[in-house]
């Protein structure tokens, strides 16, 4: 058998997150998450046909799936609804029964799986950088157990020592139920959280674990980094 290489590194994100998803379970799907729904379509096109979809855009669960596109996001889920549901029916009825199998992409994220996606510096009244919001993400992340996590672009500003704010909660011994992050996927490498710590699993072609392994600053680099430029005489 010959190994194709002839892939982009986006596909080969959707590859990966396909591979996690098991037959008859069901998948949370977000909003504006290309990457994650071609996933989700090859799974349910190859691997996992009894997979349900469950939308936060139009309130539903459906078994049929639709070609992806931004333009008319909404329409599977209208055309193919089998029941529609209240926001506080998905909070307090659908989310705890069928412990949905969601992937969430933070632009924060430390070692236990602790994401962020409200603000970057500063403070939540003034922040340095307004994030989108943590939408559903903290409804689910307090109980559940199938949350996965993908980083397009691998990078040190996403991959913290300590989140600015915790919009999900990852492996923390205070959690009232359920788990951290199981999964984490990036264009350098695939990634678990066992022990409830993130553990480097396996790195695509082309990547190495020292690519991957955050470097320190030097102590003099940091020092540079830090001195403030003198006053002209």
């Amino acid at each position: 058998m010959t190994t194709s290489t002839n892939y982009t590194v986006d596909e080969l994100i959707s590859v990966c997150i396909s591979r996690q998803i098991e037959n008859g379970e069901v998948i949370g799907q977000g909003i504006a998450t290309p990457l994650v729904m071609a996933g989700v379509l090859l799974a349910k096109l190859t691997r996992a046909p009894d997979i349900l979809f469950a939308s936060a855009i139009g309130g539903t669960i459906c078994r049929d799936w639709a070609p992806m596109g931004l333009a008319n996001i909404e329409r599977p889920w209208l055309d193919h609804g089998l029941i529609l549901l209240t926001f506080t029916q998905i909070t307090c009825e659908l989310l705890p029964r069928f412990h949905l199998r969601e992937f969430f992409r933070p632009a924060q994220v430390d070692r236990q799986g602790n994401f962020n996606n409200v603000f970057i510096g500063g403070n939540y009244a003034q922040p340095q950088m307004r994030l989108p919001g943590s939408a559903g993400i903290a409804d689910v992340t307090v109980f559940n157990e199938r949350c996965m996590l993908y980083v397009p672009r691998h990078s040190r500003a996403v991959f913290v020592e300590k989140v600015d704010f915790v919009s999900g909660l990852g492996h923390t011994p205070d959690r009232p139920a359920g788990a951290g992050p199981r999964y984490c996927i990036t264009n350098l490498g695939q990634f678990d959280f066992a022990n409830g710590v993130m553990r480097l699993t396996t790195y695509h072609t082309g990547q190495s674990p020292d690519k991957i392994q955050p470097r320190p600053v030097s102590r003099l680099k940091s020092r540079r980094m830090c001195m403030k430029p003198k006053p002209p005489p």
